[in-house]
């Protein structure tokens, strides 16, 4: 008879505790992407000499190419999160007597659902199925059985498994050949304006917007499915091939996740936490800084991999510190009612909130929001319709309604 696969340590122990920062950190970054509904960019659009919303918007906006914004740490984020609860899962399930080949088909029926949710939800209100895979779900979805394979390695193999991810995509994108004299990036959506503010020279000209492999890519793959018409260029450039380096944060996650599953007393986590992420934030700064890997959220360059899980990694160790160690809780219940239904939270965002927002101004008045002046319309529209998907969150958790795949 064959043994049964090796597990770490950390996985074949008993089940740990449940991280209440883990859910408050979910939460946190699911009322971020929920948060789009408050508009602070038109807000700040007209109010233009306020410096105030005119840093509030930036941070509810994505950067047009090179650096970060609170907003562009949301994905990274949500595939952090997958990463460091994996671990937990596992080591449940386990206790619960389920089988390695059952929960490895389990997590493969996972990874096609997620996959399949997210192009239903990219695919709401348009006359036929979108066939773009750069949602957050379905970036998630696509290296999510191969993270739960690794979840049964050692961290040694894990950090291999990362390294690889991030020296292959560098390798990929660095070999493949810059576009000749005569390439035309106006064809694939690079204005000239855009180009004369954002565009790369020298060795980083390979990661230029929609002129790289990965757009090379889809320019093949993306034109195998029924299209409206046939697909040239992703307007905001990211791309399929982006779970690649999406895998490496989520594995980052699970080596997080180990750490805090493991035997190091809670402060030494925090301080592993903490030494970590701003390891990986100076290296990814670092490789931007020295022109090796410029810091490119929209290709999810290595460099962007290390800077943005250098974040995820010490909001982690706050929220950690805070709420588990600390026992600082009473003020992340708004956080924790998002943060334990984030599928539904998620789909409220693309299934419900127009039409919230449309009915609050049927049923209210269509100037019912506008007491403040047009200026702040938006925003308290946007905060209306912010509670009245947190309120159905609500009522799905004291009913202990959560949805799951």
């Amino acid at each position: 008879m064959n043994s049964p696969p090796k597990c770490p340590p950390s996985t074949a122990a008993a089940p740990s505790p449940r991280l209440y920062s883990l859910d408050a950190y979910r939460g946190f970054v699911m009322l971020l992407m929920m948060g789009e509904v408050l508009k602070l960019p038109a807000v700040a659009k007209a109010l233009p000499d306020s410096r105030l919303w005119a840093f509030l918007a930036y941070h509810q906006t994505h950067v047009a190419w090179i650096g970060a914004s609170l907003h562009d740490l949301i994905q990274p984020s949500f595939s952090f999160i997958v990463g460091v609860a994996l671990p937990f899962s596992i080591s449940a399930r386990l206790a619960r007597g389920h089988a390695v080949t059952g929960l490895t088909l389990h997590a493969a029926w996972r990874a096609v659902l997620l996959i399949a949710l997210g192009l239903f939800l990219r695919s709401v209100g348009r006359p036929q199925t979108l066939f773009s895979f750069t949602d957050t779900l379905i970036q998630i979805g696509a290296g999510y059985t191969f993270l739960f394979m690794l979840g049964f390695r050692s961290v040694r193999t894990q950090w291999i498994a990362f390294a690889a991810i991030l020296v292959g995509t560098w390798l990929a994108f660095a070999l493949y050949p810059l576009p000749g004299p005569g390439f035309d990036f106006a064809k694939v959506g690079v204005s000239p304006a855009w180009f004369s503010q954002h565009g790369l020279s020298g060795f980083e000209a390979h990661w230029n917007k929609n002129s790289h492999i990965a757009w090379a890519f889809d320019t093949w793959f993306l034109n195998l499915f029924p299209q409206a018409s046939r697909w040239e260029f992703n307007g905001g450039a990211t791309s399929t091939l982006n779970f690649i380096p999406t895998l490496a944060l989520m594995i980052l996650g699970l080596i997080a996740g180990e750490t805090l599953r493991g035997d190091r007393s809670p402060m030494q986590k925090v301080r592993w936490l903490a030494v970590a992420g701003v390891a990986a934030l100076a290296a990814g700064w670092g490789l931007g800084a020295i022109g090796v890997c410029p810091v490119v959220k929209r290709l999810w360059t290595p460099s962007w991999t290390l800077y943005s899980g250098g974040w995820c990694l010490l909001l982690m160790a706050l929220f950690y510190l805070v709420i588990d160690l600390w026992q600082r809780r009473a003020w992340t219940f708004p956080l924790v009612v998002v943060g334990l239904n984030s599928i539904a939270a998620y789909a409220m965002s693309y299934l419900i909130e127009d039409f919230t927002r449309s009915s609050l101004k049927t049923h209210l008045g269509q100037n019912a929001f506008a007491f403040l002046g047009q200026a702040y319309e938006p925003l308290l529209l946007g905060a209306a319709t912010l509670l009245v998907m947190w309120l159905l969150l609500f009522w799905m958790y004291r009913r202990k309604i959560f949805l799951r795949i």
